[in-house]
């Protein structure tokens, strides 16, 4: 999974609102754009991309959006180097990663 979205870029920031949940009720398949949160009801700024095949999480948060073209950036930002939590878990990016530009489509 990758996260972004963090106004203060080390994922404890908040953009000072939150709004409500609108949860889907399916699997978070690869390509899955959804709201990260910290509990019911706080979304925010901060968004994952599912990069795995089964990610295991409950079906609570938002999906607001799929990957469809570029799956290399994808596999990119996933496989970049990047520092671990105190618990050990992967964490911050070494490098700072950007997306630049993303096309958003209405299906």
């Amino acid at each position: 999974m990758i996260q972004g979205g963090c106004p203060k870029g080390d994922g404890t920031g908040a953009p000072g609102y939150r709004f409500q949940d609108e949860p889907i009720k399916r699997k978070y398949v690869r390509g899955t754009l959804a709201m990260a949160n910290a509990g019911p009801n706080t979304n925010g700024s901060q968004f994952f991309i599912v990069h795995g095949v089964d990610v295991g999480l409950p079906p609570n948060y938002t999906i607001f959006g799929m990957v469809t073209d570029g799956e290399d950036v994808l596999d990119t930002l996933a496989n970049s180097p990047v520092t671990r939590s105190s618990g050990g878990e992967p964490s911050q990016p070494t490098e700072r990663l950007v997306i630049n530009n993303i096309t958003i489509d209405e299906s």
